[in-house]
């Protein structure tokens, strides 16, 4: 029997998830989407995501491609998944795509959006989206701070310790702040993220807005090189993978 190559754009809320990849005795994104393609499918069918999402960390715009039979029309695959997935996973588009797209490696870069909440209490509809920060910050200071992150530069002060990429080079298109009552959101464009890159730059800078971390010292802290002069790592459930770019960005 003939195989497509499928790509569809799904979204979920991550709070009860460990994350995106299969783990052992954990429930996750990709162990829900493979298991109702099982059901679709009567087969095991492996999906690959253009991004492993940490547990707690949501998606908006996740990209996820598979190889499967032909026999089921690609417009009735999101209505099919949606039936049998969760209520906090959904698929919104699905298309066939050459046979050698891979969501992962042809991708050309991705956003990220990192949520703040600012108001003095926290807004409760927010809660599982925004990362509440009862104390006053410096803007400005973060907005300048974040000028030193933008283009391309060598991010391994933001890398997770431990973490084994050797290539720690990566070009940041957009570091960007807009606001909408007490939420402020910090947007990222770049060509890729090391791992927790986004939730460390996002902590470095809450850290320079309360005045724990000097602007001065953010041209030194990108040059050491190393995660234990950067701040603290953002809690996760404020970021969203927002899109992914298969078009040069």
């Amino acid at each position: 029997m003939a195989t497509n190559n499928y790509k569809f754009i799904l979204a979920y809320e991550g709070t009860n998830y460990h994350g995106f990849q299969i783990q052992n005795n954990a429930l996750t994104i990709q162990e829900l989407l493979e298991n109702a393609l099982q059901k679709i499918y009567k087969q095991h069918i492996r999906v690959h995501p253009a991004g492993r999402t940490d547990r707690g960390v949501h998606a908006r715009g996740q990209v996820v491609n598979f190889k499967a039979p032909d026999y089921v029309p690609v417009n009735n695959l999101p209505a099919a998944l949606n039936s049998i997935l969760p209520a906090d996973i959904i698929v919104y588009n699905a298309s066939l795509v050459p046979d050698s797209f891979h969501a992962r490696f042809n991708a050309k870069g991705k956003c990220y959006i990192y949520r703040l909440d600012l108001g003095a209490y926290p807004d409760l509809f927010w809660r599982r989206f925004a990362w509440h920060i009862p104390v006053k910050l410096d803007l400005e200071q973060m907005k300048e701070a974040a000028i030193y992150m933008i283009g391309r530069r060598d991010f391994a002060s933001f890398q997770a310790a431990g973490s084994s990429t050797k290539d720690t080079v990566r070009e940041l298109y957009e570091l960007s702040f807009s606001s909408n009552n007490q939420i402020l959101s910090l947007t990222f464009k770049a060509d890729g993220f090391l791992y927790k890159m986004v939730r460390n730059i996002t902590g470095t800078l809450v850290d320079v807005g309360r005045g724990r971390i000097q602007l001065s010292a953010i041209p030194a802290l990108l040059e050491k090189k190393d995660r234990r002069y950067a701040g603290l790592t953002a809690p996760a459930h404020g970021l969203c993978l927002e899109n992914v770019y298969y078009n040069p960005m």
